[in-house]
């Protein structure tokens, strides 16, 4: 799949137990041993309270599909998350392309077994926009001759989510680098380097707060993690997509209700998969699970997949016929390529 137009392509521990949670310890060598309870780890974003029934609905089909007790695990860190999979701490994960690929790196036995699809209902347009954002009122700071550019970034207060991001770092990053033609990505994690002050929001909503609040100029955060708390105003899949956060938004954007963020530039993203680490569940649970998720009445289940304006806070956004879909690390093949990994 052809994700780029262009050269650019560029997750504290709350537990949550269905049922006493326990799961064995492991290291990354790959020596594991197959688990009796089964633990789901979630990035920063997907760890919100808001996002609390979403990710026990989850767990709960994962426990009638296997027979096995169930336990949640929320992060405020990347790191945390990718470690748990790899080492096999946790067994099975919601994560970002690039936060699986650095697991997979980490331990090949982390493997994604699913995706959600796009609206078409199949892998051809499965999936979603990072940005690099500025302010509304500074946007026209910004413009070259009129248009939108990266162009007047260099020296500003710079925030992105965390280098292990896929949309939130790694693609903006990548397409600043391009843009500037840098050797590489290392100085755009520091401070007084390419920007006066580099920040990481540890979430895709904490880099937007960080914008929206004045403590960063830009920021690169994505859509997926953002719509459940605002809406585009217009075409969100290029330059001058405008972002407003609703006027009941909870925290953290309680504080920043109605402001208004413009995209200097938009870019696509595969869609985040679930992963397994092979050497902890076995071939017959993963099967199991890949069934019950991609059955009609997950499909249907408000609790998975709900529109953006919805009220209750899905697992994953709802657009048209979005579902989930078996997968294998093969589909990652074009992420592969543009993180080098």
């Amino acid at each position: 799949m052809n994700i780029l137009k262009s050269s650019l392509f560029t997750a504290g521990i709350i537990g949550l137990s269905l049922a006493a949670a326990g799961c064995s310890s492991s290291n990354t060598s790959g020596g594991h041993q197959k688990t009796k309870d089964l633990t789901v780890v979630f990035l920063p974003g997907d760890s919100a309270k808001e996002a609390g029934p979403a990710r026990t609905a989850l767990a709960n089909e994962i426990h009638k599909a296997t027979g096995k007790k169930v336990s949640v695990k929320t992060t405020t860190d990347y790191n945390v998350a990718i470690q748990a999979i790899s080492s096999g701490k946790a067994q099975i994960a919601l994560m970002g392309p690039d936060s699986y690929i650095q697991a997979h790196k980490q331990n090949a036995s982390v493997e994604p077994i699913l995706t959600y699809s796009g609206k078409s209902g199949t892998l051809k347009d499965a999936q979603y926009h990072s940005y690099i954002m500025v302010p509304k009122d500074k946007v026209n700071q910004y413009k070259v001759n009129g248009k939108f550019s990266l162009e007047k970034i260099k020296g500003q207060k710079m925030s992105f989510v965390s280098n292990t991001s896929t949309s939130g770092f790694a693609i903006p990053a990548g397409a600043i680098q391009t843009s500037f033609k840098l050797k590489n990505k290392d100085d755009l994690q520091q401070s007084n380097k390419f920007f006066s002050k580099v920040l990481f929001g540890g979430s895709h909503q904490g880099s937007a707060v960080n914008l929206l609040k004045g403590d960063a100029d830009v920021a690169a955060f994505d859509d997926m993690d953002l719509v459940s708390y605002g809406k585009f105003t217009n075409d969100s899949t290029k330059a001058g997509a405008d972002f407003k956060i609703n006027a009941n938004a909870p925290a953290p954007f309680n504080h920043v209700r109605g402001k208004e963020s413009i995209a200097l530039a938009a870019y696509p993203v595969q869609n985040e998969p679930i992963a397994v680490n092979a050497k902890t569940v076995n071939k017959s649970d993963t099967k199991k699970i890949i069934k019950a998720l991609t059955s009609s009445r997950i499909t249907k289940d408000k609790k998975f997949f709900a529109p953006a304006n919805a009220k209750v806070h899905s697992l994953l956004p709802k657009d048209g016929d979005t579902q989930f879909i078996a997968i294998s690390d093969k589909w990652y093949a074009p992420t592969h390529k543009v993180l080098g990994e």
